[in-house]
């Protein structure tokens, strides 16, 4: 019994360790509007030693990547769960297409960029650090989908599916740049118009492709 108990103790202490430092990072950036914090502070705030901060993650970067992960799997888990209650079409591109377009017109996806701001900071095309840890978050988000899509249509080409999360995914980063550099990150009514403008002429341009027109 000891032998059992021993490792299972040692993997709780992580887990708690873990939860404690994400809670503690979670905790600074609302009070300092910003992760204005160090990896000192953060492990004080946990009340755990500065060692084991870099025990469960390489960096700081990695804390803060971390916190915006978790905000995009609440947007995820609700995304997945309005595909899943959807209908499921048939096996092909167009319809795995309409189920997402669908699903990404709906989803609040700009409470969740807002939030994800004020951990990494507003978005600047100078700051290669802050895009890198935004890229990472929805990349992170994007495989999820890919999982989700293709167990909705098992029989379509996997590369077919990846390839189309892949494209919105992508354009949502650019959308989302966009939004907030255009209207200061506005939560009101004309904030979420100009989002769901810009999420239009997303789906627009993915259905479309570049081909020419007719």
């Amino acid at each position: 019994m000891t032998t059992l108990a021993t490792p299972d103790r040692r993997a709780a202490l992580k887990a708690r360790h873990r939860a404690a430092i994400l809670r503690a990072a979670r905790e600074l950036v609302d009070e300092r509007d910003g992760a204005h914090f160090s990896v000192d502070e953060l492990a004080e705030r946990a009340d755990i030693a500065r060692r084991t901060v870099f025990n469960h993650f390489a960096s700081l970067d990695e804390v803060l990547l971390t916190l915006c992960a978790d905000v995009l799997e609440i947007v995820i888990d609700d995304f997945i769960g309005a595909v899943a209650a959807a209908p499921v079409g048939a096996d092909t591109r167009a319809s795995m297409f309409d189920e997402l377009a669908q699903t990404i017109a709906k989803t609040d996806l700009p409470s969740a960029i807002v939030s994800i701001g004020r951990i990494i900071g507003t978005p600047d095309p100078d700051d290669p650090r802050g895009r890198a840890l935004s890229d990472e978050a929805f990349a992170r988000a994007a495989a999820r989908l890919v999982t989700e899509v293709s167990r909705r249509h098992p029989t379509a080409d996997p590369l077919e599916a990846e390839l189309l999360v892949s494209s919105l995914m992508s354009g949502v980063i650019v959308i989302a740049t966009r939004w907030v550099l255009h209207t200061g990150v506005r939560l009101d009514k004309a904030g979420r118009l100009a989002w769901d403008e810009l999420v239009a002429r997303l789906i627009d341009s993915v259905r479309a492709g570049y081909q020419p027109a007719l």
